[in-house]
């Protein structure tokens, strides 16, 4: 039921609509779940995924920066606080698969889209306190040199031959905390050819180019520590889609949705009456209305961690002569309810109330790979309504 809602809700209020189910009744079930079907592809293509991610199998804690990112792009609703704020429209993070004895790290990337452009990619890796409670005076507050190589031969990467040089910062050698590397240049190349990925390589060195030893200097890994503190990999990319407008297939859902079948209800006979008191008092002016997406309903909550669900809005209303300028009205606008006022020519309605204003949201979901993303959708939330 929640689908066929969100199809009517797409459709200008102008449009007729049938009010009852007298003459659908004799839709059977099949017929019901075949438009159910087709209505939730049509939301996944809005949403540009093929298929919903299967939910995970166990219970998956979000990286907590992800979860911090979401907080500061977007609100409660997922709705976007600045658009600015986030570059390009996508954010995705992977752990490392590897789970190595040495600081070898590996990332599948097999889930990034071959339309999705790279702009940034970032190594996060969590430094731990040393495992040396007293350290000699003269080492206090000493610095230490870390190294992140592209692997390029994982089986000589000790050799210079085998690696690439991507990032190098001196860090406090008693720090503790997350410290992040730029590595987009690596991640550019495996997204070209997925061979060339062989991982990571991170060395630590004191100031004299020495090995350091690991209970100095040592970083969280995903085998021996807390999934907070796994090794990440972010990637800041962009799929192509930002100002591509969702409402551009209304005309097509126009012609689906005029057929939708209603189911019946108790409510059916109470709201025709409210509609018939409405049409005696005259017709209500173009306002945005509620309209409230719950992803629960419609069975993706166990693949999208935030938000639970998004008040989309919709308008709904009269545009008739005179268009006052609390309808915002386009000059066009304006000029078609004069015409239509004077039945100057014979054919052309009032306008339509419609969203004059779209505001985009973020959805923070897990992917097929059980990776965490955070995707930003232009266009999904009616800001305010207008008469065009």
């Amino acid at each position: 039921m929640w689908s066929m809602l969100l199809l009517l809700a797409l459709v200008p209020s102008c449009i007729p609509r049938p009010l009852n189910n007298t003459e659908n009744e004799s839709e059977d079930d099949e017929g019901s779940d075949e438009m159910r079907s087709e209505a939730l592809r049509r939301l996944l293509e809005v949403f540009g995924i093929d298929d919903p991610p299967h939910s995970p199998q166990h219970v998956k804690h979000p990286p907590q920066y992800m979860v911090d990112l979401f907080n500061t792009v977007a609100d409660a609703d997922g709705v976007t606080k600045d658009p600015h704020l986030l570059e390009g429209n996508t954010v995705r993070s992977f752990f490392d698969k590897i789970h190595s004895d040495r600081m070898h790290f590996f990332f599948n990337l097999s889930t990034v889209a071959k339309n999705e452009k790279i702009l940034t990619a970032e190594l996060h890796l969590f430094k731990l306190r040393s495992r040396q409670i007293e350290l000699p005076s003269f080492k206090k507050n000493h610095f230490c040199q870390v190294n992140i190589y592209q692997v390029l031969d994982k089986k000589n990467m000790d050799s210079a031959q085998g690696k690439k040089l991507l990032s190098s910062r001196l860090i406090p050698t008693q720090a503790s905390g997350w410290e992040v590397f730029s590595i987009t240049q690596a991640v550019r190349s495996w997204t070209d050819e997925e061979k060339h990925n062989q991982g990571l390589l991170v060395t630590v060195k004191s100031l004299g180019g020495v090995l350091m030893d690991s209970s100095v200097v040592r970083f969280a890994s995903g085998r021996d520590h807390h999934h907070s503190k796994q090794p990440m990999l972010v990637l800041f990319t962009d799929d192509g889609r930002r100002g591509m407008v969702p409402i551009h297939s209304v005309k097509d859902v126009t012609v689906e949705s005029a057929a939708l079948p209603i189911e019946p209800s108790p409510s059916n006979n109470r709201t025709r009456t409210v509609r018939s008191v409405d049409d005696e008092e005259g017709p209500v002016p173009c306002q945005r209305h509620p309209l409230y997406v719950d992803f629960e309903e419609i069975g993706w909550s166990g693949w999208i961690i935030s938000p639970r669900g998004y008040n989309a809005y919709h308008c709904k209303g009269s545009c008739l002569f005179p268009l006052g300028q609390n309808m915002r009205p386009t000059n066009h606008a304006t000029v078609q309810s004069i015409i239509n006022a004077l039945k100057l020519t014979r054919g052309v309605h009032s306008p339509c109330c419609v969203p004059d204003k779209l505001f985009s949201i973020n959805l923070l979901y897990f992917d097929d790979d059980e990776n965490v993303v955070l995707k930003q959708y232009d266009d999904m939330v009616a800001g305010s309504c207008g008469c065009h």
